[in-house]
């Protein structure tokens, strides 16, 4: 992508439901080659260390659906700072660009800006049961407020969208 084209972001998890930034359009959309899951610890915006919190990553495998945002030229180098600021507060995401398709009546194939979480790093969880998930979301609380609510927000989100995600909807069923 050229800095005079449109930036185009992909989000799976708060991102859709707040993303924070001026778009000029959001379509539905599926990323390949990541699924969305509960496996990053949250020390800041959702927990401390002391009792992280759980959010979502973009984690290697299978697919996922989301929102695509189309943000105008003009407004692609204050977007990508914002999304800096916002998900890599901890490095625990790699910034990348993926080909993501769009699932409206255009098909269309955009690249996509979207933050894939980082393997290596020391608050990817791996794959939890979902007990461990409910434990840690139940206690986590951080500067951008209580990681149930984030759960919530995003469960209302995937159904607004059609989209089915069995271990959120068991976690927000005990929330």
């Amino acid at each position: 992508m050229s800095a005079a084209s449109d930036l185009w972001v992909f989000g799976y998890g708060s991102l859709m439901w707040r993303p924070g930034f001026d778009h000029l359009e959001r379509r539905p959309a599926r990323l390949p080659g990541a699924h969305r899951a509960l496996c990053v610890f949250s020390y800041v915006h959702r927990g401390t260390p002391e009792k992280p919190g759980l959010v979502l990553g973009l984690d290697h495998g299978g697919s996922c659906r989301g929102i695509a945002f189309r943000v105008d030229a003009s407004k692609r180098e204050a977007t990508i700072a914002y999304l800096r600021e916002r998900e890599q507060i901890m490095s625990v995401y790699r910034e990348t660009t993926r080909p993501a398709s769009l699932l409206d009546e255009s098909k269309m194939d955009v690249r996509a800006l979207c933050y894939l979480v980082d393997r290596s790093h020391e608050q990817y969880t791996g794959a939890l049961s979902r007990e461990r998930q409910l434990e840690l979301v139940l206690q986590g609380h951080g500067r951008s407020g209580v990681n149930r609510d984030y759960v919530l927000a995003t469960v209302k989100e995937l159904e607004a969208l059609g989209i089915r995600d069995a271990t959120l909807e068991w976690l927000a069923a005990r929330l």
